[in-house]
């Protein structure tokens, strides 16, 4: 089993476009690991964890790192902010409100199993959970 991580600058996103998403390869999915989110302004904002059944627009796609030198290629694709929204299919239950500060964050871990994203097109994203988004710094990290 192979890890991979993304990370990006995103954009404000919204309630309904995911700052950043992960999703399953063709044939196959991956396990989630950890899921990290920094302000880059002043500004709060709440951020939220939700799985994707479809990919809307999902925005540019993430270069992906391989961590393990003897891994092949990801299956799974990182997208940056979403330009059409794709369809929510279930809230995750992970919440948190990121503070009005420069490299305030959250970093969330799924334990020894991970968070599954499904074979394509299924998916996890972060999107605002209400109010206006703000740019972040984001990274997933997952095995496959």
């Amino acid at each position: 089993m192979g890890r991979y991580s993304a990370g990006t600058l995103t954009g404000a996103g919204s309630t309904t476009l995911p700052i950043i998403s992960l999703y399953g390869g063709v044939t196959k999915g991956g396990r989630i690991r950890e899921i990290g989110i920094t302000n880059t302004t002043s500004t709060a904002f709440a951020v939220k964890l939700v799985s994707l059944s479809t990919n809307g627009a999902p925005g540019s796609g993430i270069t992906e790192g391989v961590m393990d030198s003897m891994a092949a290629s990801p299956n799974c694709q990182a997208y940056g902010t979403h330009t059409v929204a794709p369809t929510v299919n279930q809230d995750l239950g992970y919440r948190a409100a990121i503070g009005a500060a420069v490299g305030a964050g959250v970093i969330w871990t799924f334990g020894d199993t991970g968070l599954a994203t499904g074979a394509t097109p299924n998916g996890v994203g972060v999107i605002v959970e209400n109010g206006t988004g703000q740019a972040a710094q984001a990274y997933i990290v997952w095995d496959e």
